[in-house]
């Protein structure tokens, strides 16, 4: 059985982007969110991730689709693992492409989380190898030409989001003070007390709105932070510090359990393209 294997890159040509080659067999990705979205080819094996509660699995050749904020995991659905590669484009960069095709639409919204379309899935397999291997026009041009191919076939108008008729305007408030509380956050009650609520029906409320109790929130958005740090180069010790884990070793048990490779070999790959791994290609 092949060792797994995981590697982060972002291609120049495309730096709203991140781009993931894997082979995952015990590997389990915790309940979490993305700040953009998540898309991939499945290459070999069962991909099975629980999507907003309700479970799916993706075999070869299927494409998987995360929209932003969605709360997700990811393992194994066969014995043998799975693997596959990923885009991780920012909201706004598929927001840009909508607006230039003229979709009716501002941010757009993937209703399903796995289709089999072959042509897209070759579109898509293209473009992911092309910024691995290719120069910046043929990086670039591949992947627009994916995105666009994508949007017009499985994208859809996002829906309003909806927090609970019950605890809505506590959880909104909630969710502002974390974002802004990542290195200093309060206890369940200083928050409850903060938004005017207590803390059972606001825990409730919380999880209903996110899909995520507080303190896993905090802990994706910490992970969200982070990959920004280290994408402009900031030390993985100096980024456990400001986004408010404890230690190094915290950050790298939580990140590598959210995005799938450690701290350090994420920031070695950020803003470089590598040569091909012949067991992922």
């Amino acid at each position: 059985m092949e060792q797994e294997q995981a590697l982060f890159w972002r291609h120049p040509a495309v730096p709203q982007v991140d781009l993931l080659k894997a082979r995952y067999v015990t590997h389990r990705f915790a309940r979490h969110v993305h700040d953009g979205y998540a898309i991939g080819l499945i290459l070999q094996g069962v991909e099975e991730f629980d999507y907003r509660g309700s479970l799916h699995r993706a075999g070869a050749g299927e494409v998987v689709l995360v929209n932003p904020e969605s709360v997700h995991t990811g393992q194994a659905g066969m014995e043998d693992g799975w693997t596959y590669r990923m885009l991780y484009p920012s909201v706004e960069a598929l927001s840009e492409l909508a607006a230039e095709l003229g979709l009716p639409y501002a941010t757009p919204y993937f209703p399903e989380q796995v289709v089999r379309d072959p042509a897209v899935a070759t579109l898509l397999g293209r473009a992911h190898l092309t910024a691995e291997r290719g120069d910046a026009l043929a990086a670039q041009s591949l992947m627009r030409g994916f995105f666009a191919r994508l949007l017009i076939r499985h994208a859809t108008p996002r829906p309003s989001a909806v927090l609970p008729a019950e605890g809505g305007r506590a959880v909104a408030e909630a969710l502002d003070v974390l974002h802004e509380s990542l290195v200093d956050p309060p206890s369940l009650d200083d928050l409850a007390l903060t938004v005017g609520a207590r803390p059972f029906p606001l825990l409730r409320a919380f999880k209903a709105a996110t899909g995520l109790p507080p303190h896993a929130y905090l802990t994706s958005l910490r992970i969200q932070r982070a990959r920004h740090l280290l994408n402009s180069g900031v030390r993985p010790a100096q980024v456990a510090a400001e986004v408010g884990f404890t230690d190094q070793a915290h950050l790298n048990r939580h990140f590598k359990r959210i995005v799938g490779v450690p701290p350090a070999a994420y920031q070695r790959a950020a803003g470089t393209y590598k040569t091909g791994d012949p067991h992922l290609t």
